[in-house]
């Protein structure tokens, strides 16, 4: 079987930038293989991750303003396709994410009636097609949001077939702006049906704002952690800030910077006043936060704590945040999943490669058990071009 050239192109709550993945695909599922052959992060212009930032924290803009922000981040990201192609024969497939710019998981009212979730992710897909001229699959969430899930998160059935184990209970835990996990017992029979996934809760996006707001603009995150590590937390805060409703919600569960943003962190910085903590400390308190929050989750929602965890996710550089989490983990053994063979930086950007892939061939992409929707289904909008 000829492996299928993929790009997988992703950004998260983070707004950092366009994570681009060129990869090559054989197998469906148990013998599904993924190499990577490019990866790169593209930052997105200035002014356009000021316009993105805006947006995601509530500022109102008109129609022809949201159209116009549409194609701005389609552009980037097809420019990012582009881009990360150079040297290689083309690809014949992307799959792009888009940036979500806001997210509302379904909610009750009443007894007897559920609203269906929403989740809007600008950078439209027949705008990178039509730049690129390679068939796009984009618009990956709504499926599942229309059979009743949340349209997150969506990497579980991807982290399944490439990082379970066949003796060992895993987690794959993602550390984005938001931080999500999987959790997936040894493979067996049913194994599929007793994954879970949830959104743990914020991931860098508290600590990036922060060290934004400390640093007057001068730095966009803590590099290594460094900054918290120089701190000390406040576990009395802690404590306090995990009372918050989302973290007893059972999965499945999902939230975004319309939680973990702006107002978030205003505050947080308001409850630290108190403590007359450094902005070091503050830093390691969030960080704390984050750590005590993924933790916590483990621990109310499965069964049994894992074997192993294996990070992902800009946090996983955050080697203070890695040695917080090491250490509430106690005897679980903590690693990246670049321990085993696949690339931590861009594993997003390459399972919204693999979705594109299933998607092309007729193979669902959700994990009702992850997502909370009635039925598995096929995941993404396709964006044919001409031939």
């Amino acid at each position: 079987m000829h492996p299928t050239r993929v790009i997988g192109l992703m950004s998260g709550t983070s707004v950092d930038g366009i994570d681009a993945a060129l990869v090559e695909i054989v197998g469906t599922d148990l013998d599904l293989k993924v190499e990577l052959l490019a990866g790169e992060t593209y930052p997105y212009p200035p002014e356009l991750q000021e316009r993105i930032l805006a947006v995601c924290a509530g500022e109102a803009i008109s129609m022809a303003e949201l159209a116009e922000l549409d194609d701005a981040i389609a552009l980037v990201f097809a420019q990012a396709a582009q881009n990360i192609q150079t040297g290689y024969p083309p690809a014949t497939l992307i799959g792009s994410h888009g940036q979500t710019v806001y997210h509302l998981p379904p909610h009750k009212h009443g007894e007897n009636h559920q609203s269906l979730g929403y989740s809007l992710q600008l950078g439209r897909g027949a705008v990178i097609a039509n730049y690129t001229n390679i068939t796009t699959i984009s618009n990956f969430r709504v499926a599942d949001i229309a059979a009743g899930g949340h349209g997150a998160p969506l990497v579980p059935r991807v982290d399944a077939y490439l990082l379970s184990h066949p003796q060992e209970y895993s987690c794959i835990q993602n550390i984005g702006g938001i931080g999500n996990v999987t959790y997936m017992p040894p493979r067996c029979d049913d194994w599929l049906t007793q994954i879970r996934a949830w959104d743990t809760g914020p991931g860098n996006s508290l600590l990036d704002l922060a060290v934004q707001n400390f640093s007057n603009g001068t730095k966009s995150y803590d590099e290594n952690g460094d900054w918290a590590a120089s701190g000390n937390p406040c576990f009395a805060l802690v404590e306090q800030w995990l009372s918050q409703d989302y973290f007893h919600l059972p999965p499945p569960k999902s939230t975004g910077r319309e939680l973990f943003g702006v107002n978030y962190l205003h505050q947080c910085l308001q409850d630290c006043q108190a403590y007359q903590l450094s902005p070091a400390d503050v830093l390691a308190t969030i960080t704390e936060l984050t750590a005590s929050s993924i933790v916590n989750s483990y621990r109310n929602f499965l069964q049994r704590m894992p074997d192993r965890v294996l990070l992902c996710g800009g946090g996983s550089r955050n080697l203070y945040l890695r040695n917080r989490l090491q250490l509430l983990l106690g005897s679980v053994t903590v690693l990246t999943t670049d321990d085993i063979g696949l690339n931590a930086a861009f594993k997003e950007a390459i399972a919204f490669a693999v979705l594109a892939y299933w998607r092309q061939l007729g193979i669902p992409g959700n994990l009702p058990t992850a997502t909370g929707a009635i039925q598995e289904v096929l995941l993404g909008e396709v964006n044919l071009v001409k031939t």
